[in-house]
């Protein structure tokens, strides 16, 4: 199986595929990022679907994307030639689609097309015929795949298969299309228009990029993944792409990753809009509005990229799981969680996108009020936290921090934007919420906030209470925690979220390196003046991007290796937002606490989009 840094993402802006270096494609999920897959060699082994393009004799390959594209290019070198194969999927317009262009560069090179599909998460076998229009058709129930090319293909041992030679200057293309199986076969496509109208589409995009200085490359990369995790009709952006990737290699640590989090909405608007990226803020910001909409008692940590809130989750037996890691997992059972750190979440991200000269929307203020009438009355409670553990609830001392965000936000919004609330009894809340996170949530023998209270663990969680505005970067307990954390988290040059052997969770020990955690190190370093620090760090941290720029949720510094789903959202939110502190004028970190607002480019660059 190859390593999780040797795959690459294309995708539609409605779902995604991985494609290795060695030309397979081991996991696509259609149409959508949480439908069942269609290849799933990912999580199991070939006969779980798969669709391997390469040459038949021994070769090298290597790869890039188009410049400020997500097209992506792999070069494979032979005895006998070079051929370069490109794929990608057109952003949808009709119907999901997969392109595979061969060209030829040097020489005479054989290829081979081997395509084995296989449904409802790898265990599916289609019935495969020639349609009408003379495309090989795979159809299982509802599902129909259209495969459109002029190889001969032909079937053996249960794949789809067909043999070519390519050329110096010749092209030969494979258009893969997903459609109802109940709908008459759509016409063929243009395979070479299609790669012309993609590669505008994402160069016209990233020409919009606002540059970070010697970091705009992994900036741009970063926030091309992020659109790419986003699903375009609804604006929600799927956490990762993939489900059950281990956070430790042959472990239980696997979890389904295609769902929307309200936990990464604040960093993930800056993010956003620090890239110049305000249109794709407010679909993010109006997801939110809808997605939480409903009774205060029913707010949910997490949501489907439409906004459905069932979640269940349960375990694919006939899966052998990324390198034996089992369970995997279908839905996310942390969805029924308390979580008391997303009512700050989303009250700071309604704020943010006020400040940045986000288009009012006109639902926000009134939920809003409602939640907090609901926070209210619960912020007191035990709650799973922010890394969702499944030991119990407890009283997390960043869950309180950020329910005190959520007051101290609805409070600068009445101040700074005129809405109305009943503003004394906010404060009279915020007030009890600090003193409660200072008199139990810090450790005056050890000189550090700590992840429960009352117990001794850290949590980097604890590194954003400066970013927040809970407390000055200058205080002596925000400077002392950081300290803690190197002491205690940081670990071969990179953090951990909190000790897996320590905190009772629910699972066995063991993980990566929590990615989003170290550059939010680098965030604190920055806030307290260390910036040769900062920058050292999260120049680390580049050189973990696999050799297309893409990060995992995690690092495993003992195997030197990637863990976790797969790109990761909230690695690469975190690089902009990092890169945009060491870069940008408008610091994410420094901003986000203040009371100074944004520059009212935000708001001009929306209106003249809608122009």
């Amino acid at each position: 199986m190859p390593l999780i840094e040797d795959y690459a993402l294309i995708g539609d802006c409605e779902t995604g595929a991985l494609v290795g270096r060695d030309g397979s494609i081991d996991w696509l999920c259609l149409p959508r990022f949480d439908s069942d897959s269609c290849f799933g060699r990912l999580l199991g082994n070939e006969e779980n679907g798969y669709w391997k393009l390469c040459p038949v004799d021994r070769y090298a390959s290597e790869r890039r994307y188009r410049p400020d594209s997500l097209i992506l290019e792999t070069v494979f070198t032979t005895d006998h030639g070079r051929a370069r194969l490109i794929d990608f999927m057109p952003p949808k317009s009709d119907l999901s689609k997969v392109v595979r262009i061969v060209e030829g560069l040097e020489g005479t090179v054989e290829m081979r097309s081997e395509l084995t599909a296989r449904f409802d998460y790898g265990i599916s076998v289609p019935w495969v015929s020639r349609s009408e229009q003379g495309a090989i058709s795979l159809v299982a129930g509802a599902s129909m795949l259209l495969l459109g090319t002029e190889v001969p293909m032909h079937g053996a041992s249960m794949k789809t298969v067909g043999s070519f030679s390519i050329s110096d200057g010749q092209r030969v293309a494979f258009v893969l299309s997903h459609q109802i199986s109940y709908e008459d076969p759509a016409a063929p496509a243009d395979p070479i228009a299609l790669l012309d109208q993609t590669e505008r589409f994402w160069r016209d995009w990233s020409s919009r990029c606002e540059a970070a200085g010697p970091y705009s490359e992994p900036v741009l990369r970063s926030l091309i993944t992020l659109k790419a995790l986003t699903f375009a009709p609804s604006g929600g952006m799927v956490a990762a792409a993939t489900t059950s990737l281990p956070e430790q290699i042959g472990g239980q640590r696997n979890w389904d990753y295609r769902f929307c989090w309200v936990r990464d909405a604040t960093l993930t608007l800056l993010a956003l809009m620090g890239g110049g990226y305000y249109d794709e803020a407010r679909a993010w910001r109006d997801w939110l509005v809808r997605a939480v909409a409903g009774s205060p008692k029913q707010l949910q940590i997490m949501y489907t990229v439409t906004g459905e809130r069932r979640l269940t989750e349960w375990e694919v037996p006939w899966l052998s799981g990324y390198e034996n890691s089992k369970p995997v997992r279908i839905g996310n059972a942390a969805h029924t969680q308390l979580q008391l750190d997303v009512y700050g979440e989303l009250m700071d991200a309604l704020y943010q996108g006020r400040r940045g000269g986000l288009r009012e929307n006109k639902r926000a203020w009134t939920i809003q009020c409602a939640l907090l009438d609901h926070l209210k009355g619960i912020w007191t409670e035990p709650d799973e936290g922010i890394w969702e553990v499944r030991g119990g609830a407890k009283h997390f001392t960043y869950s309180k921090i950020m329910a005190w965000v959520a007051f101290d936000r609805a409070i600068k919004s009445a101040a700074e934007f005129g809405m109305d609330g009943p503003v004394e009894t906010w404060e009279a809340q915020r007030a009890a919420i600090h003193d409660d996170v200072c008199r139990h949530g810090y450790d005056e023998n050890r000189k550090t906030f700590v992840q429960v209270y009352g117990e001794p663990q850290l949590d980097a969680s604890l590194l954003l209470i400066p970013a927040v505005g809970f407390l000055p970067p200058d205080d002596p307990r925000v400077i002392s925690t950081i300290n803690a954390i190197e002491h205690e988290l940081f670990e071969d040059g990179f953090v951990r979220r909190y000790d897996t052997g320590a905190t009772k969770d629910g699972l066995p020990p063991g993980e990566g390196m929590f990615l989003a955690c170290s550059f939010w190190l680098a965030d604190a370093y920055h806030l307290i003046g260390r910036d040769a620090d900062a920058k050292e760090l999260f120049e680390r941290l580049l050189t973990l991007r696999n050799d297309v720029g893409l990060l995992s949720e995690e690092y495993d510094t003992k195997r030197r290796r990637l863990v976790g789903n797969f790109p990761q959202a909230f690695s690469h939110i975190a690089l902009v937002n990092t890169a945009h502190n060491l870069t940008h004028r408008e610091k994410p970190s420094e901003h986000r606490g203040s009371k100074k607002a944004l520059p009212s480019k935000g708001k001009q660059a929306t209106d003249a989009t809608r122009r």
